[in-house]
């Protein structure tokens, strides 16, 4: 029981400390939440126009879509300040504490949470401005709203482990730009995958980002019965399956990321 409460009073250390980072960096803040600003204008007013669906709006189709593209981008802070904290010999000073070794995985983790969270209100401000609106019930939207964010905290536990296994901060941005583009762009978040030709489709469709962003569209009201879903499996039942992504993530990558962790520390 001590050991517990010894682990969450320094998790709680660690978010505080990672939280007054973000604040004294606003550029890290900044590169998460303006980017995908200029994703929603760009693709409301520019490519929006020349795609047309039946039944809604672009914007409504396309906002779950930027809101999981968010969490994605946002979710690889997590990585590049630890890979930092790892050259910076930082870690080398928390293991001189009498802290648990958990504390600073799950105190960064939580911190990178509250970016999330920030992002999120950002982005339902601006889709509020270009057209999105929730149709679904307050329940359901508050449903929708954190599924994304446990699947942005298990996305993060993933990115911790790929900088504990790199270590550096230009071969781990090299690395999650190669794997978090193909992620959101192939998949459903800004075009139908069933219009995906050949082999491309099925990996959309079976894509755990498709099935996110299908999920927010469904709790969020953002579907028309004249846009069939696909038949693949996970978009029919998106929102248990989009939990179960968000479990089996943080089920493998939480403990992966700690041994990694404490194998980085005993060096």
């Amino acid at each position: 029981m001590n050991t517990l409460r010894l682990a969450v009073a320094d998790g709680v250390t660690i978010t505080k400390r990672n939280a007054l980072k973000i604040r004294r960096a606003p550029d890290l803040l900044g590169g998460v939440v303006m980017l995908p600003i200029v994703f929603v204008l760009l693709f409301t007013y520019v490519f929006g126009s020349m795609i047309s669906l039946p039944g809604m709006s672009y914007a409504e189709y396309m906002l779950p879509g930027i809101f999981v593209m968010t969490i994605t981008t946002s979710a690889q802070i997590t990585g590049y300040t630890l890979t930092q904290d790892l050259q910076k010999g930082i870690f080398d000073r928390f293991r001189t504490l009498p802290m648990s070794p958990s504390a600073v995985l799950t105190g960064q983790t939580l911190s990178d949470l509250i970016m999330n969270v920030t992002s999120i209100v950002t982005m339902t401000l601006v889709g509020l401005l270009v057209g999105w609106r929730v149709h679904g019930s307050p329940f359901e939207a508050a449903l929708g709203f954190l599924m994304l964010l446990l699947f942005a905290y298990a996305f993060s536990w993933v990115t911790a482990t790929v900088a504990l296994a790199l270590r550096t901060p230009e071969v781990f941005n090299n690395v999650a730009t190669l794997v978090s583009l193909p992620l959101v762009f192939l998949s459903n978040a800004f075009v139908d995958s069933a219009r995906l030709p050949g082999p491309l489709r099925p990996i959309a469709e079976w894509n755990p980002v498709s099935t996110l962003v299908q999920a927010a569209r469904e709790l969020f009201g953002n579907t028309s019965p004249a846009v069939p879903v696909p038949a693949a499996w996970p978009l029919r039942h998106a929102v248990p399956v989009s939990l179960l992504w968000s479990v089996l993530l943080l089920a493998v990558f939480v403990p992966l990321a700690t041994r990694l962790y404490k194998r980085a520390v005993s060096r």
